[in-house]
């Protein structure tokens, strides 16, 4: 299945802070802002921001990947005894989302490119 690099989410602590510092300080152009999810244009890949939690500290950054089927690509992953820690799910954005575990415990998200 292949995979392309779609989304690097960072946790943030304050978004208005963070976001103002990607768009302001660094220039980056901004997709959308939310209290709860702000997304960059930056070419192929797209930096999002998401409000820091217990379970995600500040600071942590997420990688997303897209593949063209995700069921296909969980079905393949788990046989060669990849850790889902979410199977694919139907997000409120409308979405499906998978999520592994990566050699290093990181979570990893994947959605239908």
């Amino acid at each position: 299945a292949f995979m392309k690099f779609t989304y690097a989410i960072q946790f943030v602590a304050d978004m208005d802070r963070a976001v103002a510092f990607y768009r302001d300080t660094l220039g980056l152009p901004v997709k959308f802002v939310s209290s709860h999810w702000s997304e960059f244009a930056t070419g192929e890949t797209t930096l999002a921001l998401h409000p820091a939690s217990e379970k995600n500290p500040a600071g942590k950054i997420e990688l997303g990947f897209g593949v063209p089927d995700l069921a296909k690509f969980h079905e393949q992953m788990t046989a060669k005894g990849v850790a889902f820690s979410m199977p694919p799910t139907k997000q409120d954005f409308g979405g499906m989302l998978a999520r592994f575990v990566d050699s290093e415990g990181s979570q990893v998200s994947v959605s239908n490119a």
